[in-house]
């Protein structure tokens, strides 16, 4: 392990990043608020000093080409805690304490959208337009991000785009790993601004429109309306929305191939986005059925919110088109379904994923079948191909872990705030980076309340689930710290 190295990759995704917390100072000067100019200039001035001191500690070590694979893990992690520390320092100028605006970050961040606020109309626009920014941000992922744009990370992105990337496989859309990046990054833009000026076209004021498609194609969550989508009260918009976060949820390498390859073959004959596609449609009819006959709503409210919240769910975004918490126990029931899914591998989505869904169901076949063949040389194969044991033992390890990591921050918590529902829908909903959950933090509810050690338990519960687990808790093992 070469700490110099560690420091100075780092030192310069913090130096970078403390560049665009300046973003928001443009919404201030035109929205005309210049008492909001200071919190972000101390925030971007912190990010640049912080990195420009690791880049110095980490000496002349600057070759990035031999970056192994534990210092890779170590970056990733690195950067995204300290990242979101400069990202909640504009927060403490707007009567956020520590832990609160910390909160607030990492779930900006983490593209989680679980909110400690209570009152919207106590901040600025640009406020709400930083918090949407860094869900965007960290949506196709901060790491990807610098790898895409330094040329120092040209060689060693490889290993720490890996890190980060969210899902099992590794997924290249070019044998080069900065291509592959501008390539998701590019999709990623390009769907921004169709919806944002979807959603512009369709009557939403244009910076709501902005902030609502930052946090939609990251699958966050953050809305500036304290009642989220369903406060704007207009079905097209929803509708518009529904569609953008379901793209939000699919691979954007698949993605890349059909829109700008022009090659829709790869996404049409992946396995993973069929069972995606079946998941979301079976769901929401069932759902439409639970509203229409429980709740009496007319036929296209129903099959509205229920597309919209069963995409929303599956992709972790955690956007509300209604107050689900209100809903019966059917109803609801089929939404923690969802929850517990997640959306594809190499989407903006968190959870378990999809694929993994897939090789669970794949896999627990191909034991039975084993059972009845004893000595038949059975595979598991997702796309006709064999999934390798390296890969299939991660997936279960992920699980596993995932499972334990659910059960006992979820039993913690449901002690510490004598509330089972509290707990363990709170764990299910920060550790799949999903937001609200149901009752007190649901989509008109508050993470606010809870105590400062219910909010750090959920804090690296949302940190944890961004980074799938493995990164963070491999850090564990002393062997990992080994030169």
């Amino acid at each position: 392990m070469k700490t110099e190295r560690v420091l100075n990759a780092v030192g310069l995704i913090l130096t970078g990043f403390g560049g665009i917390v300046l973003t928001p100072i443009l919404v201030a000067l035109i929205e005309k608020e210049y008492s909001s100019i200071v919190p972000f200039c101390v925030a971007s001035g912190t990010g640049i000093g912080l990195g420009l001191l690791c880049r110095w500690k980490g000496g002349r070590d600057r070759n990035f080409d031999k970056i192994s694979r534990p210092e890779g893990l170590l970056i990733v992690t690195l950067a995204w805690l300290l990242t979101a520390a400069v990202g909640a320092i504009p927060y403490l100028f707007y009567n956020l304490g520590p832990l609160d605006a910390y909160f607030e970050s990492v779930s900006g961040i983490t593209t989680t959208g679980a909110t400690i606020l209570t009152d919207f109309s106590l901040y600025p626009k640009d406020f709400f337009f930083w918090r949407s920014l860094t869900q965007w941000l960290g949506g196709m992922g901060i790491i990807v991000l610098f790898v895409a744009i330094l040329p120092q990370f040209a060689v060693a992105g490889r290993s720490i785009f890996f890190a980060e990337a969210p899902g099992p496989v590794d997924e290249k859309i070019t044998p080069r790993i900065t291509h592959t990046a501008k390539s998701l990054w590019l999709i990623y833009v390009l769907l921004t601004i169709l919806e944002i000026l979807s959603l512009w076209l369709a009557d939403m004021p244009l910076f709501d429109a902005v902030c609502n498609a930052l946090s939609t194609m990251a699958a966050g969550g953050f809305s500036p309306h304290p009642q989220s989508i369903m406060g704007y009260q207009n079905s097209l918009a929803t509708w518009i929305i529904t569609f953008f976060m379901f793209l939000a949820g699919s691979n954007f390498a698949l993605q890349y191939r059909l829109l700008i390859q022009q090659k829709p073959k790869p996404l049409l004959q992946s396995e993973e986005f069929r069972l995606y596609c079946g998941i979301v449609f079976a769901l929401s009819a069932a759902l439409c059925c639970f509203l229409l006959i429980a709740h009496r709503q007319s036929f296209l409210v129903s099959l509205r919110d229920s597309f919209f919240q069963v995409t929303s769910i599956i992709t972790t975004a955690g956007f509300s088109s209604a107050d689900f918490a209100l809903w019966l126990v059917p109803a609801q029931a089929v939404l923690l379904i969802v929850m517990l899914v997640g959306g594809c591998a190499g989407s903006a989505g968190g959870g378990i994923k999809v694929v993994r869904i897939l090789f669970m169901a794949k896999y627990i076949r191909r034991e039975l079948n084993q059972v009845l063949h004893p000595r038949a040389v059975l595979s598991v194969k997702i796309d006709r191909r064999a999934v390798p044991n390296d890969i299939q033992y991660q997936i279960l390890s992920f699980l596993l872990l995932y499972l334990v990591l659910l059960f006992f921050s979820g039993l913690f918590v449901a002690i510490i705030e004598d509330n089972y529902a509290t707990g363990f829908v709170g764990a299910a909903a920060t550790i799949g980076n999903i937001g609200p959950g149901f009752g007190d933090i649901g989509p008109m509810g508050t993470f606010g309340n809870l105590s400062a050690l219910t909010k750090m338990i959920f804090i690296i519960n949302m940190i944890v689930g961004r980074l799938e687990l493995i990164p963070c808790l491999v850090m564990l093992n002393p062997d990992f710290w080994g030169k």
